[in-house]
């Protein structure tokens, strides 16, 4: 009987161990957006054609907008990249987002132009 009871308590503070756990990862994640407001320029030079530059807008310490203002990636292959990973960026609040197939390099030098921006921005 004593187990029994002691195994209800372990699994209570089992319980409260993973809840404690999920609050500080929220904290975490929302500590991410310490931005300062603002529309913030980046540059990567590893496009597949050279250069690719973003403007990231931050509105109350978040991630608002990304647009691609220049680049000269590839129509149809590397275009698709710029037409698509700034929403999920902004969705996502992160640039840790799945890249587009078959237009990896054009969404790594993406990724890496919006967190030079980003890095201005904190």
């Amino acid at each position: 009987m004593k187990k029994f009871t002691i195994s209800k308590i372990g699994a209570v503070i089992l319980s409260v161990a993973c809840l404690i756990s999920l609050v500080g990862c929220s904290a975490e994640s929302g500590a991410a957006s310490g931005y300062k407001d603002g529309t913030y320029e980046g540059v990567s030079p590893n496009g597949i054609h050279g250069e690719i530059a973003v403007a990231v807008e931050i509105a109350d310490g978040k991630i608002a907008d990304v647009k691609v203002t220049s680049h000269g990636e590839t129509e149809g292959i590397g275009t698709l990249a710029v037409e698509q990973l700034p929403g999920k960026i902004v969705e996502a609040q992160s640039t840790e987002v799945d890249g587009v197939s078959g237009a990896s390099v054009s969404s790594a030098a993406i990724k890496e132009a919006i967190n030079d921006a980003l890095i201005k921005a904190k």
